[in-house]
């Protein structure tokens, strides 16, 4: 590696590593202590962990006579890495008030400092530190989520960040309609060594696909209304089995950060509280809404591979696959054939969660640009719907 790469991989890392702490310039650091439920973490959470990454994988087993921060951070800041050793609960990230909010600054500083002197005396890490700045870049999608979230559960609907205007519907939306693709053996995932990948879209693989259609753009707010003025949500033959019990339970009747107040809708969005724009996409759906409300139109859900291979045929009329919320795919979270996990403790980031959800793909308006590819798996519960998840649908061809 030449002087003018490794800087070039050093610039890089700082612009991530500070696009991380734009994130929280409009917050206070009582609102980076904010942990509003389970699945969400707090701030000074996710700026620790992903420095704690840094130093775990790259600084302590590479950098001789390397003297940590904080022993006790090996704890706070560990997520789910058991190779690792133990971990603080996630549901109780909340109530760490400290270290405080400086202390975690201050560490990430001596992190950055320590690790940019690594850079330019080892040229062998750029693999390592290409999966921690991707794992960051995961997070800051994670934070913009988890702030929403945090600030929903607030009366007085505070904003993240203040607008001159309301938000408006986008330009009209053309018609729903769906795009046709015939009977194909399709090529599937990630190829190694063409630009960087998580270890779950490998390797490529080949897929029969028998012949379907999918819509050409996502289901607005307005579609999905109708959905709710329909009873959808209190008819079980549009439902899942546990998605019902699950309404049976929750007596939701809407999608998460809907609100309807004197007879007008609203939703919740980073810049406060908005009348439900009826052009956008529907977002924030869990797998069950998404299903029924497919079920509910006459159509399904779309496989993760007719997904894949929609998007590559880079058809114009297919719009809103990257740019809007991530989709809900009829696929459940496994392997590909002949999948092995990275090597080591950091094989834990993905193969271990392969159980029990359902994949979406695309990304949504908060995902970074380097993320956006079109063989990118995400995975959620079911259940869940704090992320920016939307739908697209698809039929069986006729």
């Amino acid at each position: 590696m030449t002087a003018n790469s490794t800087q070039s991989l050093i610039a890089y890392y700082k612009k991530v590593r500070q696009d991380s702490l734009s994130l929280i310039a409009p917050l206070s650091a009582e609102d980076c202590q904010v942990q509003a439920m389970s699945d969400v973490s707090p701030m000074k959470w996710h700026l620790a962990h992903t420095t704690w990454f840094f130093e775990t994988f790259l600084l302590l087993p590479h950098m001789n006579n390397y003297k940590v921060f904080d022993e006790c951070f090996s704890v706070l800041f560990n997520s789910y890495y058991n190779g690792i050793g133990e971990q603080f609960s996630r549901a109780n990230r909340g109530g760490l008030s400290r270290p405080s909010l400086e202390t975690v600054l201050e560490y990430r500083a001596y992190v950055d400092d320590a690790l940019q002197t690594l850079l330019l005396i080892n040229n062998t890490l750029n693999e390592l530190l290409e999966l921690g700045l991707n794992h960051e870049q995961q997070h800051q999608e994670l934070m913009l989520m988890d702030i929403k979230y945090n600030l929903s559960i607030n009366p007085s609907f505070p904003a993240y960040q203040h607008i001159d205007c309301k938000i408006a519907d986008s330009s009209p939306v053309k018609s729903i309609h769906y795009i046709d693709f015939e009977q194909s053996i399709t090529e599937i995932g990630a190829t190694q060594g063409c630009g960087f990948s998580y270890d779950n879209e490998q390797p490529t693989h080949q897929v029969l696909l028998q012949p379907f259609s999918v819509a050409n753009r996502l289901v607005t707010n307005g579609e999905y209304l109708a959905f709710i003025n329909e009873q959808g949500y209190q008819q079980p033959k549009y439902w899942l089995s546990d998605g019902w019990a699950l309404l049976q339970s929750t007596h939701a009747r809407c999608p998460l950060y809907w609100h309807c107040i004197d007879d007008q809708w609203y939703e919740f969005t980073l810049y406060g509280l908005q009348p439900l724009a009826m052009d956008l996409p529907v977002s924030h759906v869990s797998f069950y809404e998404s299903s029924a409300y497919a079920c509910f139109a006459n159509a399904r859900l779309p496989t993760e591979f007719e997904w894949e291979h929609a998007a590559q045929q880079h058809c114009p009329e297919l719009v809103q696959l990257h740019d809007s919320c991530w989709q809900w795919t009829n696929s459940a979270y496994l392997p590909y054939p002949g999948f092995k996990p990275i090597a080591g403790v950091a094989g834990e980031y993905n193969g271990k969660f392969m159980n029990n959800q359902m994949v979406l793909r695309g990304g949504c308006a908060l995902t970074p640009n380097g993320h956006l590819r079109t063989t990118y798996r995400n995975f959620y519960y079911p259940h869940q719907a704090w992320m920016q998840s939307g739908i697209r649908l698809a039929r069986d061809k006729v």
